[in-house]
């Protein structure tokens, strides 16, 4: 999937995404510090909005499992800005205490295999970030109203699954994205998560009527 994995992504948000990513990398630079890292990174586009922002002492990392995505990552013109890690989220490579940002952006529902595994993982970027460093989540949600909930699950429900696998010739890919959407948590639901994980001042805000969520947490 990865050589088709940004654009199917900006097919199927109609274009959402990307401004999305810039407005949640504004949020997580007004942080400072000078060690970042976008987890879960895919093809780096977090990252990249990431780096733009950076200032020039700031080190962003981008941390991700999978080889064929860093790889399309490496290609971009900003990487040689960027310090790429190849590590699993739930054993991270970095020492405690030692990052002043985290950032994850559509990618917690695939680290969500139970609440519990979630906590730990959660748990697990506490660990590395330092006294008052800050976690940013951007990740699909769950609209209040019954209307939209159900307009955008009828929308992941009919649409996911064809266009993705048509353009990316993944069918499972998609048929595994087509079941994580609706089923994801509401923010309110996150956010206990993120407490349960150590967190403190755990705040969000709703996108495009409650369809995306950016979740900010500190560790104290």
């Amino acid at each position: 999937m990865s050589g088709t994995y940004e654009l199917v992504n900006h097919i199927l948000t109609l274009g959402h995404d990307a401004p999305w990513r810039r407005k949640a990398a504004k949020i997580a630079a007004a942080s400072g510090g000078t060690h970042w890292a976008d987890m879960c990174t895919g093809t780096g586009e977090m990252a990249v909005c990431l780096s733009r922002l950076a200032p020039p002492e700031t080190t962003v990392y981008a941390v991700d499992l999978s080889a064929p995505m860093l790889n399309v990552a490496r290609k971009k013109p900003e990487a040689r800005n960027i310090s790429f890690v190849v590590s699993d989220v739930k054993a991270l490579e970095f020492s405690d205490d030692s990052l002043d940002l985290i950032t994850i952006a559509f990618a917690t529902r695939n680290i969500n295999l139970s609440r519990e595994a979630l906590i730990q993982t959660f748990a697990e970027f506490r660990r590395v970030l330092k006294p008052g460093g800050r976690f940013i989540n951007l990740e699909t949600s769950q609209p209040s109203s019954r209307l939209f909930r159900w307009i955008f699950h009828t929308y992941v429900k009919l649409v996911v699954k064809p266009v993705g696998g048509l353009i990316s010739g993944s069918y499972t890919g998609y048929a595994y994205l087509k079941h994580t959407i609706p089923h994801f948590y509401p923010p309110e639901a996150l956010s206990d998560i993120m407490r349960q994980a150590g967190f403190k001042n755990v705040t969000y805000r709703k996108l495009l009527f409650g369809i995306g969520a950016i979740h900010q947490a500190l560790k104290q």
